[in-house]
Formats: structure tokens, C-alpha cells, sequence
């Protein structure tokens, strides 16, 4: 596994909780919660790529 890819998981993380209390502290409560929930989704989609290719390479594992 690749630490660079724990990095880009804690900058997206770091970038979302700053966005988010920018938008609390104005009052614009809604918006901090799409900013949540898009720093969800980008995190998510570079963890599932990370799963597919475990997937993958245990599937060519264990073929004969």
C-alpha cells in the first residue's frame, strides 16, 4: 500500500472540515453539510478503487 494515497485521504479530510466551519460559522448550515457529505463521496471513490484492485489481484491469486 502506498502512504501517499493516506495523505490524500487526510488532506481531502482536513479540506472538508475547514469548508464545513466556514459555512457553519456564516450561518449556512445546509452547505456545510453537502461539503460533508462531497468530501464523503470523493474519499469513498479513492477506497473503492483501492478495493477493486485488491479484489482484482486476490482473484488472479487463486486462479489455476
Amino acid at each position: 500500500m502506498n502512504i501517499s494515497i493516506l495523505f490524500k485521504i487526510a488532506a481531502v479530510g482536513i479540506l472538508t472540515i475547514v469548508i464545513s466551519q466556514l459555512f457553519q460559522h456564516q450561518g449556512k448550515g445546509d452547505l456545510a453539510t453537502l461539503s460533508s457529505l462531497a468530501g464523503l463521496v470523493i474519499v469513498l471513490a479513492m477506497v473503492l478503487s483501492m478495493v477493486s484492485d485488491l479484489f482484482a489481484s486476490i482473484k488472479t491469486l487463486f486462479e489455476f
